[in-house]
């Protein structure tokens, strides 16, 4: 199949340029200004819309196997496609827990058949499973997942000795949950002694305080620094936090990263009124000037990723407080036309939104031959219109949990094209099913 995206707008590389994609056998093999002469086997018109490379997200829960009631991975890469998501990383908590090699490949093998999008599994630490790490296929997995302050399921790694070793022992990227699981603990016995047995979900930021990210983070960072190794801190929360991370733009050279997700970029704790628990998540969603603060950080290099912590529920397991209402959002559908937004709001500017969810995840975990538009990488490619005012209804969902937090707030963004491999998996509202994504390959040399 020869196929040429013509007339759009491509942002790509920090540019932001008139051009063409000539796409062939699922591959790029040339971008240029002028419109080619030769005869392809499909045209696609993307005049008046930005032509940008599939979004890479870094962090994810398809819920499978173990928990498909709410999530699996045929439903939520379909939701993928449909928000401009090419490729994800999906993280450990699953049942069972992707901590042994054997439950790697089984996960592997359910994405072979069922993932409409790219695909990746980190491996999970535990107290236990340290030695296992020299065994894995780095060339498969874009890393370990961390958890130093336990979110769902018993994966808190907690043990000082065991935590050095992973530290230590970890030849690709680590990936960590910092929350400090004694300070929570602590929290929310006091606020159960006030409140009862399950606080009201408005004290959430209380008990998963700043203070239980900012000492767990600080733990992380030490003990990167002191062994060197590759750190990526997940969906960070607090201003506190960024002063742990250096403004640099290098994300090849810098050692130790941040992500932020756009739950915490877009909401803050005044929405709880309106939303409740719909936005529960750990770590928490934090004030106003936390969120002024992380979107700074977009702009100065403190943050180098913005991924989802995409994380379905079953509406009734959100019911309830800080002790019963299950804690996660399912963001991935509206990732990419919520990062719009603040693009319309001078937040960032779009070739800068493009770095942090397209090419930054690429160089961070080693992504081969995905994250750019360039020859001879896969034609993993996006096509949004601008000024295409659309509203999110449960009609519109894809998620198999069949709600989410953007349920009635209209976009002005909407994407037109999802193109995987350079097969169309998503347009005109629809997924084509009978598409399937690749696992990614990765080098972390």
């Amino acid at each position: 199949m020869r196929i040429l995206i013509k007339g759009g707008r491509l942002v790509n590389e920090g540019r932001v340029f008139d051009g063409n994609i000539i796409i062939e056998d699922g591959n790029v093999i040339e971008i240029t200004k002028q419109q080619p002469e030769a005869s392809f086997d499909e045209t696609i018109d993307a005049s008046g819309c930005y032509v940008l490379p599939g979004v890479i997200d870094d962090h994810v829960h398809f819920r499978e196997p173990g928990l498909t009631a709410k999530a699996d991975i045929d439903s939520e890469s379909c939701a993928a496609a449909a928000g401009g998501v090419t490729s994800y990383f999906d993280m450990p908590n699953c049942v069972p827990q992707t901590t042994t090699i054997e439950a790697l490949e089984e996960k592997y093998e359910l994405a072979a058949k069922k993932s409409h999008v790219n695909y990746a599994f980190f491996y999970g630490a535990t107290n236990d499973n340290v030695d296992t790490f020299s065994k894995l296929d780095a060339h498969r997995i874009p890393g370990v997942k961390l958890f130093m302050g336990s979110s769902t399921g018993n994966m808190l790694v907690d043990r000082q000795e065991t935590l050095e070793r992973i530290f230590k022992n970890c030849k690709m990227p680590l990936m960590a949950h910092c929350e400090d699981t004694d300070i929570i603990n602590r929290n929310m016995a006091k606020a159960q002694e006030a409140w009862g047995e399950d606080p009201p979900v408005s004290l959430h930021a209380m008990i998963r305080s700043e203070e239980a990210c900012l000492t767990s983070t600080q733990k992380a960072v030490a003990l990167a620094k002191k062994y060197g190794t590759q750190l990526h801190v997940a969906h960070i929360s607090t201003a506190e936090e960024l002063e742990l991370f250096s403004a640099c733009r290098d994300t090849v050279a810098t050692k130790i990263t941040a992500e932020a997700c756009v739950g915490h970029l877009f909401f803050t704790q005044l929405d709880q009124e309106r939303l409740g628990s719909r936005i529960k998540v750990n770590p928490s969603i934090k004030t106003p000037v936390d969120q002024f603060m992380l979107r700074e950080a977009l702009t100065d290099g403190r943050i180098s990723v913005v991924g989802t912590d995409h994380a379905p529920h079953l509406l009734e397991q959100k019911e309830g407080g800080c002790a019963k209402a299950a804690s996660g959002m399912p963001m991935i559908q509206f990732s990419l036309v919520t990062m719009l937004e603040l693009v319309d709001q001078r937040v960032l500017s779009i070739d800068r939104m493009v770095e942090l969810m397209s090419h930054n995840p690429a160089r961070l975990f080693g992504v081969e031959h995905r994250g750019f538009l360039r020859p001879d990488y896969r034609a993993d490619i996006v096509i949004v219109r601008p000024k295409s005012p659309w509203k999110v209804t449960k009609e519109t969902i894809l998620s198999k949990c069949g709600w989410s937090p953007m349920e009635g707030h209209e976009y002005q963004w909407k994407v037109e094209r999802t193109l995987c491999n350079g097969q169309t998996v998503y347009a005109n509202g629809i997924v084509n099913a009978d598409i399937l994504g690749e696992a990614i390959t990765f080098n972390h040399s």
